[in-house]
């Protein structure tokens, strides 16, 4: 009976408990969804030609002028630079005499040989001495011909002691001073084709990864971004600078403008990449189970709902939302983690609009 008087109680005491107070309205602030446009990756780079000859020249010699000097324009066939002459004058010489003599040599063999060809006829020359004419004569033509290429070549090597230009350019380095003897092959003067012009930039390794031959790009000056042109990728270095892991991107340029002279700083960016996105600061991301969320405010009753999103980086900020978002929303954007489901809440007056 006691049991039943005690158990009667406890129920009339739970009818008469308070009921739990609802959640508390929270001011928070916010923000509503809109798409902005983003930039796309900007890479900073220099004008430099497409074409750039190192002229040297082909015989030593001891370098007497160089009347070029950096930044000069030159014209094609203008003269670079010039070397002594002298040892190769007398070396043409020289091959002159030897032709001269070997000329001589000729002329005397061809005529033993028709004068044992005749003495044959008349049984007063054996046929081994008119053997050995004609050989005498055939080597005799040989030197000939061995002189005149010597002479040829010793001709063609007094030419090399001017150094000339092939083709109308600049000069952008300059590799021996007048007085100087040079080597073959040693650089004496860089010439750029400037009507040919690349936009070499040194692109991240991950980004290079993602680039083609051909893709278009857009290029501006970097004193004055109003001053572009166009180009498309040309070549792309195969492995990333062991320093820095960037790779050399070089972007042939269509019609570049004259602001765009050799060496100049610009920036280059892929064309057609920039888009529209959605940006939260990253306060306003809940992450729970693996998965993110954002706090959307329902404009009627000003309560609160989470509401998956995906993001490009979770670990930047602000986070870009590439998912689960439609303009005009409000998010909540601070917070985030004291909020519950169907919670009422109230706008700032910071919240933006």
């Amino acid at each position: 009976m006691k049991r039943l008087a005690l158990s009667a109680l406890l129920a009339l005491a739970a009818c008469n408990a308070p009921a739990p107070a609802p959640p508390q309205i929270r001011p928070v602030l916010s923000t509503v969804v809109a798409e902005t446009a983003t930039d796309p990756l900007r890479l900073a780079g220099v004008v430099a030609a497409r074409v750039e000859t190192p002229f040297a020249f082909r015989v030593l010699g001891r370098l007497t002028s160089r009347p070029v000097n950096i930044g000069d324009l030159v014209e094609k066939g203008q003269t670079l630079a010039t070397i002594d002459p002298l040892a190769l004058r007398l070396a043409v010489r020289l091959a002159e005499s030897d032709l001269a003599t070997a000329d001589a040599q000729a002329v005397n063999a061809l005529g033993v040989a028709d004068r044992q060809g005749a003495l044959l006829k008349t049984g007063a020359a054996t046929q081994a001495q008119v053997d050995a004419a004609n050989q005498a004569r055939d080597t005799a033509l040989a030197g000939q011909s061995r002189a005149r290429a010597a002479l040829a070549k010793a001709r063609e090597e007094l030419g090399y002691a001017a150094l000339k230009a092939d083709f109308a350019g600049v000069v952008t380095n300059t590799g021996a001073e007048v007085g100087q003897t040079v080597s073959p092959g040693q650089m004496v003067v860089d010439l750029a084709n400037p009507a040919l012009r690349d936009a070499v930039i040194d692109a991240p390794d991950t980004a290079a990864a993602t680039l083609r031959l051909g893709d278009a790009f857009e290029v501006a000056a970097e004193l004055d971004p109003s001053v572009r042109t166009t180009g498309q990728v040309r070549e792309i270095a195969p492995q990333a600078d062991a320093a820095t892991r960037t790779r050399r991107v070089k972007i042939a340029l269509d019609h570049p403008p004259n602001a765009f002279r050799l060496g100049s700083t610009i920036a280059a960016w892929p064309a057609g990449a920039a888009h529209s996105a959605v940006w939260l600061p990253a306060s306003a991301i809940l992450a729970k189970d693996g998965k993110t969320y954002v706090w959307i405010i329902d404009r009627a009753s000003l309560k609160v709902s989470t509401r998956p999103v995906t993001l490009a980086d979770a670990k930047a900020d602000p986070v870009e939302v590439t998912g689960g978002l439609a303009p005009a929303m409000r998010v909540v954007t601070a917070g985030v983690h004291s909020l519950v489901e169907g919670q009422e809440v109230r706008l700032e007056q910071r919240a933006n609009p």
